[in-house]
């Protein structure tokens, strides 16, 4: 419902929001991304353009220049608006269902930076924290209310008073980041990993060192640091065939290798992501440990201090469609 005379929040007699088009928005969103898995997957993907690891080798925000921090809410506003396709807006950002909304992101929960051109909007605001794996969006319309009194800086923006931002209309509120595994493995673990001359080596240590948890295309391609990078994964020379003699598979993200996750109750692998883990055959002492049957045999996880020697790790099941 569009505000032809441009009003500020309406309420109603009992104090409640009465904001047509705030509602309407919000039920867009959460329609068009009930989950929030699409709004997730823009914010990391933003991330890791501006990091940029297959060049630089980054992978922590505090790794980035102040300039590049300042352009992130550039990046995830174009991001947010080629995956949803939202229209652009007559004076604001974009228009979602017909209404002018701002976008706008901070590096604190709420703490946005509110221009005066955008009183009366409606605001998109985005936070999110790679550290902490989270990311939230709300809405709110910028009216005096709920604005500080006090201009933030010389443009003449303002943040949101405390009041103001016990109103924000939360359309997802501390959801999980796609993960970055490089921020998730012990710091000495990934001094190591680095510690190699060679992108083929430090690959291989990835898979050996991080076990058992998702490993995501970006990761290896800042590991890696070459741009066929996808090569050092796959079987014919890569990490594959270098860490079979150790017992160790690398899980890709094709069902057969998913529903072998899935059996072995491990993470299973998402579109472009790995898991990599050590076998051993099946043997009386792993009891009812979960197993898979690959290569004519059963196979379960090793388990250190069960005594699960190294073996040569049984092959993937094929796959028809190109390797990763």
């Amino acid at each position: 419902m569009t505000n032809p005379l441009n009003q500020p929040k309406l309420f109603d007699e009992c104090g409640a929001s009465a904001d047509d088009e705030l509602s309407a928005v919000t039920r867009h969103l959460r329609v068009a991304d009930p989950e929030g898995l699409r709004f997730a997957r823009v914010i990391r993907e933003t991330y890791d353009m501006l990091l940029d690891g297959q060049h630089t080798g980054r992978y922590r925000w505090d790794e980035l220049y102040k300039t590049e921090k300042t352009h992130f809410g550039t990046l995830v506003e174009i991001n947010l608006q080629r995956e949803f396709r939202f229209a652009d807006g007559a004076t604001m950002d974009f228009a979602i269902c017909g209404v002018d909304v701002d976008c706008k992101f901070s590096q604190k929960l709420a703490a946005w930076m509110i221009p005066p051109e955008a009183m009366t909007h409606l605001l998109l605001g985005l936070w999110a924290n790679d550290d902490d794996g989270l990311w939230s969006a709300g809405l709110i319309r910028a009216t005096e209310e709920v604005l500080s009194r006090s201009e933030g800086n010389r443009d003449r923006k303002r943040q949101l008073s405390k009041s103001g931002r016990s109103q924000v209309t939360w359309v997802f509120k501390d959801r999980p980041l796609p993960e970055n595994a490089l921020l998730r493995i012990p710091p000495e673990t990934v001094k190591e990993i680095f510690g190699h001359t060679h992108g083929t080596k430090r690959v291989d240590a990835l898979f050996r060192l991080a076990q058992g948890r998702r490993i995501s295309r970006t990761v290896v391609a800042t590991v890696a640091r070459q741009d066929d990078y996808m090569k050092r994964v796959r079987g014919n020379g890569g990490s594959r065939s270098s860490l079979r003699p150790d017992g160790i598979v690398i899980l890709g993200q094709y069902s057969s290798h998913v529903a072998i996750a899935k059996a072995l109750h491990l993470p299973a692998p998402g579109l472009g992501e790995f898991v990599s883990v050590r076998l051993a055959r099946r043997k009386a002492h792993h009891r009812d440990m979960p197993s898979v049957r690959l290569d004519g045999d059963d196979w379960v996880v090793a388990v250190p201090g069960l005594d699960d020697r190294i073996e040569q790790a049984p092959a993937l099941p094929s796959t028809k469609r190109q390797e990763e």
